[in-house]
């Protein structure tokens, strides 16, 4: 391993950006490897929890894992052309980034100098905090799409799916560094599978694992343990975020008032009305509609971004542009609508189906509270199901 290597620092810029043939090349590679006819982003989407979830939960058989506010990555281990091991990290706006292949690895349980190729792997990279304050990437794994060119998982159950990639990828993994610890540091990242508890886990997931994390955590995603893997919005995972913390996504559309001169400016030569650019502009929210015939269609939010004049001056100082920026907004106490982020990491804001799953989530607010309160009743469910499908084997 390449021990001039060093862990990576920017999450958002992993590595280098592939352009051009190369690109549409690894798209096809990827669409044919998982039998799609797409070329887009194939990972699954969650939708936003609301109330009829909880029938869901207790109905159907979920696990629960915290929702890490990191960066969505699928990983892709292949071979470049001369047949080294080769990794790419592929984001939501289908973008490939390639890791440097000297330091990152993944032996085969039977051969630690042979490598996974034809492989997907579904995860959230995050920075840790370190005691000393340093900052460790990690890669954490919920899912698997393919394994060594065999994409028939994509049908199987997630368990089965977690279960194949703990057994050929992890376990070999954690084998290579427990036998050279040394290396790790200088590993791009860490791998770890994501912990999921059952989803009547939940008391657990609030009283130890989320106060135990070591990077910033925005809620918890319940997936349906028997689903297929399902490309694009996923039915079956459920987005779980505190009542407050509910967000969408938007396209800023800043809109300047025109003023007249001054007596000051007129005596400078302005005479006729100019744009302001320095006063809080009104701040409109566009949803995205979908794309008709390759061109993208908004449509205007009913509620406006409230901007102090503080957080203006702010973003003015910035020096960014601003006009037609991705921004991920939230409701405050007052029911406005405030800026949260920037979403860089996107192409498009939310989708107008999106937006409202979204507003349904917030009308239809469950409060951890209330999540706790129903565990009991999700545990007594999952124990009545797994007790009738022992009583119909025995049959």
């Amino acid at each position: 391993m390449d021990q001039g290597a060093q862990p990576l620092r920017d999450i958002a810029g992993p590595g280098v950006k592939a352009q051009g043939d190369l690109l549409r090349e690894l798209r096809s590679e990827v669409a044919n490897l998982l039998g799609r006819n797409s070329y887009n982003f194939p990972g699954a989407q969650p939708v936003s929890f609301s109330r009829r979830h909880m029938d869901e939960l207790r109905r159907e058989d979920y696990y629960v894992c915290e929702k890490s506010d990191g960066i969505r990555y699928l990983l892709y281990l292949t071979s470049d052309e001369t047949g080294a091991e080769c990794h790419y990290l592929v984001d939501r706006k289908n973008d490939y980034w390639w890791l440097s292949q000297r330091n990152l690895h993944f032996p085969l349980a039977h051969d630690r100098t042979a490598f996974h190729t034809g492989t997907l792997i579904d995860g959230e990279l995050v920075l840790d905090s370190l005691p000393n304050g340093d900052k460790e990437p990690k890669f954490l794994v919920f899912d698997l799409l393919a394994l060594d060119g065999k994409a028939d998982l994509l049908s199987k159950p997630l368990d089965k799916r977690l279960g194949y990639f703990k057994e050929h990828v992890m376990k070999p993994y954690k084998s290579l560094f427990a036998a050279f610890p040394e290396e790790l540091k200088y590993q791009a990242f860490k791998v770890e599978m994501k912990e999921m508890q059952f989803s009547y886990g939940i008391e657990m997931m609030f009283r130890e694992v989320l106060p135990s994390l070591k990077h910033q955590n925005d809620g918890l995603i319940f997936t349906c343990r028997t689903s297929q893997y399902q490309f694009g919005t996923d039915q079956h995972i459920l987005k779980w975020k505190a009542p407050h913390e509910n967000t969408v996504d938007f396209r800023l559309k800043l809109n300047f008032p025109l003023v007249e001169p001054n007596e000051l400016e007129r005596a400078e030569g302005y005479t006729e009305p100019f744009v302001d650019y320095e006063s809080v502009p009104e701040a409109r929210l566009l949803i995205f509609t979908g794309s008709d015939r390759g061109k993208p269609g908004y449509e205007e939010f009913k509620d406006p971004l409230y901007l102090t004049e503080d957080e203006w001056e702010t973003l003015k100082s910035m020096g960014d542009p601003l006009q037609d920026r991705l921004v991920e907004c939230c409701l405050d106490e007052e029911k406005r609508w405030r800026l949260y982020r920037f979403r860089d990491d996107k192409t498009e804001a939310n989708h107008i189906s999106t937006v409202n799953s979204v507003m349904q989530s917030i009308k239809d607010a469950v409060g951890e509270g209330e999540l706790l309160a129903a565990a009991k009743g999700i545990k007594d469910s999952w124990k009545l199901r797994q007790q009738q499908q022992h009583q119909q084997r025995e049959h």
